[in-house]
């Protein structure tokens, strides 16, 4: 091709390349279809290239039809010289051609064909993507997502849940459509997340966008007030089970968002939610998901079962005291607060000790020296002074003297909040006995009665000495 010479008037001013869909604008100029919606759409000031003359955002391109037989003429005299051969271009998308397709949806005949049609036609471009919204097609999605849902069927769900997300529902659409259906969409959703299809990670990456879409859409139509038991089932499943970068984050913010209501922080101790945020966050994820995660659990963590099921993990404390210092800001912050939850309710000599050794405590003790939040400050000095007694002998301390002058006198042991509030007590001694761990059992029982007796030790005898602090892994609430 470099032997021949192309005519200038076949070149696009825009790509330099030969046009294969010529049209012209109103200023006279011939452009690359393509070329020219794309700098349209993307460009802030909406002028044409060549004269810099204005344009309509929508302008009205004229297909030039004798350059474009010229130029499919000359490729073809050419194609000898490795000259690709021009096809007629297909006659663009509008607004009539996307209702004729939402009408043969409805067909069973025509349903999987034309479903398959919109999602190859939404990938191609914006304009595509704007007719479709405008004939309104993510209102026919979701109505096509609920008769599935209703009918058992999972033909067409992927493709329904991939035009979603190419064309990205609008808020002032959703809206009308949830006020009046948002139980049975989000049961339908819920109902795609427990689906077994070809393409799983895709699918349920693809409903987690479209849930999150949908709810930060109606984020004053209380959408996640009153979900089920079974949706946080789903989702923690979905993030047990692996999907994209994408997805996992779009899941934890739908549980961020569900953290609003007492209730579903219940439901999502129940699903587990707590021991799957821990193990996810052990696979170091980016730093977006850290922050997202430790939001979630500094919430559950406000409820008694939710710090029980917080320290059934053996690498709970550690993996939360690694992002003090270490990730953001805010994921600093909700580190700090979640230790402060486990000290003021489960601070058990165990725990602490498991502080000390994970390096919980020294990065407390920097966050008393360091330039941060008034706030954060507050509650690292005040997890320091009450327990400073346990920590006080420890030569990760003594780095830090400021802690001893300004620590207040030791607090009576009796006085300290106690370790473990009557329900979530009971539930963690009961799986002891279920699991037959009798001595983990027995530690437990001494230790708490050590918080009600002060003379009485917290281990079976003073010649046995403090034990280790381990957790059983296989303890899940």
């Amino acid at each position: 091709m470099d032997d021949i010479e192309v005519p200038q008037y076949f070149i696009c001013p825009i790509s330099l390349q030969i046009m294969k869909d010529p049209v012209t604008t109103i200023t006279g100029i011939t452009y690359d279809r393509e070329s020219i919606e794309q700098w349209l759409l993307t460009s802030k000031k909406t002028t044409c290239p060549v004269t810099k003359q204005p344009l309509p955002k929508d302008p009205d391109l004229t297909p030039n039809h004798t350059l474009r037989r010229l130029i499919q003429g000359w490729c073809t005299q050419n194609a000898s010289h490795v000259i690709d051969i021009i096809p007629t271009p297909k006659p663009p998308l509008d607004k009539f051609q996307v209702l004729k397709l939402i009408k043969h949806l409805w067909q069973p005949e025509l349903q999987l064909k034309t479903i398959k049609q919109l999602v190859s036609l939404a990938a191609e471009n914006e304009k595509n993507r704007k007719y479709m919204i405008e004939a309104g097609l993510p209102k026919e999605m979701l109505v096509f997502i609920v008769t599935c849902f209703k009918q058992g069927q999972i033909d067409g769900l992927e493709e329904a849940l991939g035009i979603l997300n190419f064309i990205q529902i609008p808020s002032a659409e959703t809206k009308p459509i949830l006020l009046e259906n948002h139980d049975l969409i989000i049961k339908s959703l819920t109902w795609v997340l427990g689906c077994e299809m070809k393409n799983q990670v895709t699918v349920k990456s693809h409903t987690m966008l479209v849930l999150k879409t949908i709810i930060e859409a109606c984020t004053s139509s209380n959408v996640l007030e009153l979900v089920t038991p079974e949706f946080f089932k789903r989702v923690v499943e979905v993030l047990r089970s692996g999907i994209t970068q994408q997805g996992i984050n779009a899941a934890l913010d739908v549980l961020l968002e569900a953290c609003a209501w007492s209730r579903n922080l219940i439901r999502m101790i129940e699903a587990n939610t707590v021991f799957e945020l821990i193990e996810l966050e052990l696979s170091f994820p980016e730093k977006k998901t850290t922050e997202l995660i430790l939001g979630i659990l500094c919430n559950l963590c406000s409820c008694p079962d939710g710090r029980a099921q917080f320290l059934s993990h053996r690498g709970s404390i550690a993996v939360v005291s690694m992002k003090i210092l270490g990730v953001s800001p805010k994921a600093g912050d909700r580190a700090v607060l979640i230790l402060s939850m486990i000290c003021k309710f489960f601070g058990t000599y165990m725990v602490l000790q498991e502080m000390l050794k994970v390096g919980a405590v020294e990065k407390l003790c920097s966050l008393t020296k360091i330039d941060c939040a008034s706030f954060l400050k507050e509650e690292a000095s005040e997890i320091l002074r009450i327990h400073f007694p346990e920590w006080k002998d420890s030569p990760r301390i003594d780095r830090f003297q400021g802690i001893r002058g300004t620590a207040s006198p030791e607090i009576p042991v009796s006085e300290r909040p106690n370790v473990l509030v009557p329900r979530a007590r009971s539930l963690y001694l009961a799986k002891c006995r279920a699991l037959d761990l009798e001595g983990l059992m027995r530690t437990h029982e001494l230790s708490w009665a050590h918080r009600l007796d002060p003379d009485k030790p917290w281990y079976p005898s003073k010649t046995q000495g403090p034990q280790p602090y381990h957790c059983d892994t296989s303890y899940r609430m």
